[in-house]
């Protein structure tokens, strides 16, 4: 695929977003890396080109768009609002040397408090349109975080679960620690001497929640046959639903999860969108960026081929980056290279 080609392929779908209300965002390449790291902690120097500037210090040559724009937004913007953007994104490629490390990207967001559920289906749809036909998938991040808000155990462990849902080999190991399927490590001794940075008090306290872990009890059969069963949950969109409020019945902090599902779902039907031929599983894109903690969404030329757009909601990111003034958000983004292939 030419270059040429790409960029007359990013042109028509700026314009598909711009004629469709979405107003042009830009911002630079060099990215302060601090709010990246801030977010996500270490793990985004594995996805990261990263520099030193004698006066703006380290930064990132820009790994997306998204993050630059809330921030923007949540400055600047009105509300509601939505945004169309275009330019090049760099990810490192260690363990996938035949991806490109440098590519182009065209995104559509919107930020609208009035109908969550209506500004997913209109996202999805809007991209959709843009590309023509090719396999959906769909899922909800949420339903998740609502089965974990849903058990029968401390604070502690709940916010462990949710951190490492974007990382499932550890969300599978901490699940097996909390069912006692492996043993506790044993919580060591206070009266060691010093050494280190840490002080006396930092140290007691972690050896208080060390022990207060080893006290709390493994989770009751009744919550990790919940749990499972969200994980498990692969279906046509309404079958996922009906799957859904049959667990909500024993699990009522699932019947909010449920409600937004079937909201969103009927604002589909009304973007033309059949939600009967919509396939969703609960953990469908547990593995993109950890900023999405609702619905998600992919489009590919086929199952198990790279998606030409990902996209879902990131309300969370709003109220971290909005320091605690949260305005509900979603949006999705395209790889024009991607997308003309897939039409070839």
């Amino acid at each position: 695929m030419t270059a040429p080609a790409i960029r007359a392929e990013a042109a028509r779908l700026l314009a598909h977003f711009t004629d469709r209300g979405a107003q042009p965002f830009e911002t630079g390449i060099l990215q302060p890396a601090e709010t990246l790291l801030d977010l996500y902690g270490e793990d985004i120097r594995a996805r990261a080109y990263t520099t030193q500037d004698p006066q703006r210090g380290e930064m990132m040559l820009r790994p997306d768009f998204t993050v630059p724009l809330v921030q923007w937004h949540m400055e600047n913007g009105a509300d509601p609002a939505r945004y169309t953007y275009a330019g090049e994104v760099f990810r490192r490629q260690e363990d996938h040397p035949d991806r490109p490390a440098e590519y182009l990207q065209i995104g559509f967001e919107i930020f609208d408090r009035s109908d969550p559920a209506k500004a997913d289906a209109e996202a999805f749809a809007i991209i959709r349109d843009a590309l023509g036909p090719l396999t959906p998938s769909t899922g909800d991040l949420g339903v998740l975080t609502a089965a974990i808000d849903g058990l029968s155990t401390t604070q502690a462990r709940k916010q462990a679960l949710k951190r490492h849902i974007w990382r499932p080999a550890r969300f599978r190991a901490l699940l097996a620690r909390y069912s006692e399927e492996t043993p506790a490590k044993e919580v060591p001794a206070t009266d060691a001497p010093l050494i280190g940075k840490r002080s006396a008090a930092e140290i007691e306290a972690r050896h208080e929640a060390l022990a207060e872990e080893a006290r709390t009890p493994a989770l009751t059969p009744q919550d990790r046959n919940t749990l499972d069963a969200i994980l498990a949950l692969r279906d046509t969109a309404p079958a996922a639903l009906a799957a859904l409020r049959h667990l909500a019945r024993e699990t009522s902090h699932l019947s909010p999860a449920a409600d937004r599902l079937e909201a969103r779902l009927e604002a589909l039907l009304s973007f033309g969108v059949d939600p009967a031929r919509l396939p969703f599983q609960t953990t469908f894109g547990r593995t993109l960026l950890e900023y999405y903690d609702g619905f998600v969404f992919g489009l590919s030329p086929g199952r198990g081929l790279q998606p030409v757009a990902t996209g879902g909601r990131y309300d969370a990111l709003t109220r971290l980056l909005g320091q605690g003034r949260a305005l509900p958000a979603v949006g999705g983004v395209i790889r024009p290279d991607l997308a003309l292939e897939a039409a070839q």
